[in-house]
């Protein structure tokens, strides 16, 4: 399985000194809780082998959090942070509230039409972008990258 990169994603993805969207998704999918200074730890084939791992069955979703856990604790001494995966709500009919909303704020929509033309991991990367908290700079990028607004 090869990584994918988004062109939001473009000024660090030669390093992967951030953790790129499709491995935040393998992780949530994983329930970890990667901390920046625990992904920075590790080397860049490291970084590189996570993104290319596959992770979409429960098979392949338990070797996935096994490697990492295993990285996490060669590289920094711990175990990494477990979590309760959280609920799948890029799976759902529409966008969530919390994208919608963002969406507005920056004068776009989101239809439950454009919403379901999306891929699981484009609607993954708005719902982390839109997070309360977040500060969101790549959202309207991304917006733009998906083909929402102009």
């Amino acid at each position: 399985m090869t990584a994918r990169y988004f062109d939001f994603e473009s000024d660090f993805v030669a390093t992967l000194r951030c953790v790129p969207m499709c491995v935040r998704y393998k992780l949530d999918l994983a329930g970890i809780k990667l901390k920046l200074n625990e992904w920075s730890k590790m080397d860049s084939a490291e970084r590189a082998y996570l993104a290319d791992m596959p992770c979409g069955t429960r098979e392949e979703i338990r070797g996935f959090r096994d490697f990492t856990s295993l990285l996490v604790r060669i590289n920094c001494g711990a175990m990494p942070s477990l979590m309760t995966p959280p609920e799948a709500s890029w799976d759902s009919a529409e966008a969530p509230a919390q994208v919608t909303e963002k969406a507005a704020a920056l004068g776009a929509a989101v239809p439950s039409a454009t919403w379901a033309s999306l891929d699981v991991l484009q609607r993954f990367a708005l719902i982390k972008l839109s997070r309360p908290g977040h500060e969101g700079a790549n959202f309207a990028p991304a917006l733009r990258e998906f083909g929402i607004v102009a």
